[in-house]
């Protein structure tokens, strides 16, 4: 059976019938005909608790008529001992109302639709529904709700905790300082495989420019082999940490100031591939060729730049 009315905020409910029974509470009230004979418009369940916070269930036998709810039941979940709490708290949660039909062992079940998660907080500390059922239904005998006057109420819930991890991802285009410029001086005589620039900052990431003078493979290809490292990568504890970054590494034309020898590529810096770049970015000969300007006074000036980058925060 599924029947979409309204809650006590109007919106709409969805009412279905299963077999397993509530997971957290179960009030069952014997000779009901007499509690309505006192004339309570109220009863308030004992406390209990569900997903670390306590709770109660309150029912208006004849309705809640604030509410609109005459001759129907009204239910609500309300949170208790809020005392404990600091100022400003609020608790999301979903939660189903159900009442047992004696009849089909089946419980009636109500709840909002589509998944809708309520705030409990110092203002607002009960939620739900103001027409559970017509007391016309309840009282109908053939229904099963009532059965030697007695019934029995039950209510499930769900805490959603508001400690999930956030994380911001931008991407910034042509950021501030985005270029990096690195004087390689004495360069015939630097005999060790690799060199690194000092660090550059580029918004919140770290940089280094890498050189390998006689090329990554040590001379065998003839070639200056140019990279870019990202020193964030080397800080990030978790591996899934990465940053984007669409750069371009350079050698200036240090006689017209024009022809520049220059390179792009794109990567996702890791932990596990915190170096990107050009194994064959320039052969050896032409770096030494003097008419190129590359290299004057055995200095030569490289530059990263980068063009778009990501941060996570």
């Amino acid at each position: 059976m599924e029947e979409t009315k309204l809650s006590d905020d109007l919106s709409p409910i969805k009412r279905t019938k299963r077999h397993f029974r509530p997971a957290h509470y179960l009030l069952k009230i014997q000779s009901y005909s007499l509690l309505c004979d006192t004339g309570v418009e109220k009863y308030d369940s004992g406390v209990f608790e569900a997903s670390g916070h306590k709770w109660m269930l309150s029912i208006y036998p004849k309705g809640d008529k604030k509410m609109d709810g005459s001759g129907h039941i009204s239910i609500y979940l309300a949170i208790a001992d809020t005392e404990k709490y600091t100022l400003g708290w609020e608790i999301y949660v979903s939660f189903k109302l159900f009442l047992f039909d004696q009849i089909q062992d089946k419980f009636l079940t109500i709840e909002d639709v589509d998944g809708v998660i309520r705030r409990f907080h110092d203002i607002k500390t009960e939620w739900g529904f103001h027409k559970f059922l017509s007391l016309k239904s309840f009282e109908d005998l053939s229904q099963g709700y009532l059965v030697n006057d007695c019934c029995v109420f039950g209510a499930e819930l769900f805490v959603h905790e508001r400690n999930a991890k956030r994380e911001f991802l931008y991407m910034i285009k042509e950021p501030l300082n985005r270029i990096m410029t690195w004087k390689i001086e004495n360069f015939s005589s630097l005999d060790k495989v690799t060199y690194y620039s000092r660090i550059f900052q580029v918004g919140d990431v770290k940089w280094k420019l890498l050189v390998y003078p006689k090329g990554i493979y040590n001379g065998e290809m003839k070639v200056l082999s140019l990279f870019l490292n990202c020193c964030n990568c080397c800080d990030c504890v978790l591996p899934e940490h990465k940053f984007y970054a669409e750069f371009k590494i350079r050698i200036r034309d240090q006689i017209n100031n024009e022809n520049h020898v220059e390179k792009t590529e794109k990567h996702w810096f890791t932990t596990v591939s915190n170096e990107w770049g050009f194994s064959h970015f320039l052969p050896l000969k032409d770096l030494q060729d003097a008419s190129k300007g590359l290299l004057m006074n055995d200095a030569l000036i490289v530059e990263g730049e980068i063009v778009v980058m990501s941060n996570v925060k």
